[in-house]
Protein backbone atom coordinates (compact mmCIF):
# COMPACT_ATOMS: atom_id res chain seq x y z
CA UNK A 1 0.00 0.00 0.00
CA UNK A 2 3.05 2.05 0.89
CA UNK A 3 3.70 2.04 -2.49
CA UNK A 4 1.21 3.91 -4.58
CA UNK A 5 1.50 6.75 -2.25
CA UNK A 6 3.57 9.44 -3.91
CA UNK A 7 6.94 10.14 -1.90
CA UNK A 8 5.78 14.03 -2.27
CA UNK A 9 3.32 12.83 0.09
CA UNK A 10 4.87 11.10 2.17
CA UNK A 11 7.26 14.16 2.59
CA UNK A 12 4.71 16.92 3.16
CA UNK A 13 3.26 14.73 5.99
CA UNK A 14 6.14 14.36 7.84
CA UNK A 15 7.26 18.09 7.65
CA UNK A 16 3.35 19.09 8.25
CA UNK A 17 2.95 16.31 11.49
CA UNK A 18 6.33 18.41 12.46
CA UNK A 19 5.25 21.83 12.20
CA UNK A 20 2.29 20.71 14.10
CA UNK A 21 3.91 18.98 16.65
CA UNK A 22 6.24 21.98 17.05
CA UNK A 23 3.61 24.83 17.43
CA UNK A 24 1.47 22.22 19.99
CA UNK A 25 4.65 22.17 22.19
CA UNK A 26 6.00 25.65 21.24
CA UNK A 27 3.43 27.90 22.09
CA UNK A 28 2.00 26.28 25.36
CA UNK A 29 6.26 26.93 26.43
CA UNK A 30 6.41 30.22 25.36
CA UNK A 31 3.11 31.33 26.85
CA UNK A 32 4.30 30.05 30.15
CA UNK A 33 7.68 31.21 30.23
CA UNK A 34 6.74 34.78 30.80
CA UNK A 35 4.37 33.73 33.62
CA UNK A 36 5.88 33.16 37.18
CA UNK A 37 3.72 29.90 38.23
CA UNK A 38 3.09 28.38 41.60
CA UNK A 39 6.12 26.25 43.14
CA UNK A 40 3.49 23.37 43.09
CA UNK A 41 3.13 23.55 40.20
CA UNK A 42 6.83 23.71 38.87
CA UNK A 43 7.72 20.37 41.37
CA UNK A 44 4.48 18.68 39.69
CA UNK A 45 6.37 19.40 35.94
CA UNK A 46 9.71 18.40 37.10
CA UNK A 47 8.53 15.08 37.38
CA UNK A 48 7.72 14.92 33.24
CA UNK A 49 10.54 14.20 31.97
CA UNK A 50 11.41 11.15 33.86
CA UNK A 51 7.28 9.93 32.78
CA UNK A 52 8.21 10.76 29.23
CA UNK A 53 11.30 8.76 29.60
CA UNK A 54 9.18 5.33 31.17
CA UNK A 55 6.93 5.71 28.71
CA UNK A 56 9.00 6.09 25.86
CA UNK A 57 10.94 2.62 26.31
CA UNK A 58 7.78 0.28 28.60
CA UNK A 59 6.54 -1.26 25.99
CA UNK A 60 10.16 -2.43 24.73
CA UNK A 61 10.77 -3.79 27.87
CA UNK A 62 8.12 -4.96 29.71
CA UNK A 63 6.40 -6.33 27.36
CA UNK A 64 7.59 -10.07 26.28
CA UNK A 65 9.69 -9.80 23.01
CA UNK A 66 8.26 -11.69 20.02
CA UNK A 67 11.93 -11.47 17.38
CA UNK A 68 14.21 -12.48 20.17
CA UNK A 69 13.90 -15.72 21.93
CA UNK A 70 15.49 -15.75 25.45
CA UNK A 71 14.68 -12.67 27.30
CA UNK A 72 18.09 -11.74 27.88
CA UNK A 73 18.69 -11.73 24.46
CA UNK A 74 15.86 -8.73 24.35
CA UNK A 75 17.96 -5.49 23.07
CA UNK A 76 15.48 -3.37 24.46
CA UNK A 77 16.55 -4.12 27.61
CA UNK A 78 20.27 -3.36 27.44
CA UNK A 79 19.53 0.03 25.23
CA UNK A 80 16.71 0.56 28.33
CA UNK A 81 19.41 0.06 30.88
CA UNK A 82 22.17 2.51 29.28
CA UNK A 83 18.92 5.49 28.75
CA UNK A 84 18.25 5.05 32.43
CA UNK A 85 22.05 5.55 33.22
CA UNK A 86 22.78 8.02 31.45
CA UNK A 87 19.77 10.19 32.54
CA UNK A 88 20.39 9.49 36.15
CA UNK A 89 24.05 10.80 35.45
CA UNK A 90 23.24 14.07 32.88
CA UNK A 91 19.21 14.64 33.46
CA UNK A 92 19.80 15.00 29.84
CA UNK A 93 16.90 13.70 28.01
CA UNK A 94 18.34 13.96 24.43
CA UNK A 95 21.29 12.43 25.50
CA UNK A 96 19.91 9.94 27.28
CA UNK A 97 18.04 8.76 24.62
CA UNK A 98 20.40 9.09 21.58
CA UNK A 99 22.62 6.55 24.48
CA UNK A 100 19.68 4.42 24.51
CA UNK A 101 19.16 4.31 21.03
CA UNK A 102 22.67 3.67 19.81
CA UNK A 103 23.09 1.12 22.55
CA UNK A 104 20.17 -0.83 21.58
CA UNK A 105 21.22 -1.01 17.72
CA UNK A 106 24.64 -1.92 18.53
CA UNK A 107 23.41 -4.73 20.77
CA UNK A 108 20.82 -5.52 17.88
CA UNK A 109 23.47 -5.59 15.50
CA UNK A 110 25.66 -7.96 17.40
CA UNK A 111 23.21 -10.27 18.69
CA UNK A 112 22.05 -10.75 14.72
CA UNK A 113 25.65 -11.79 13.87
CA UNK A 114 25.06 -14.28 17.07
CA UNK A 115 22.21 -15.85 15.63
CA UNK A 116 19.66 -14.35 18.16
CA UNK A 117 17.65 -12.17 15.90
CA UNK A 118 16.51 -11.19 12.22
Amino acid sequence: MIDTIPQTTIIVVIIGMGLVNFCLRFIPMAALSRIALPKALMRWLSFVPISVMGALFAKEVLLPSTEYSPMAANPGIYGALVSMLVFKASKSFIGSTLAGVGFYLMVRWVFTLMGFGV
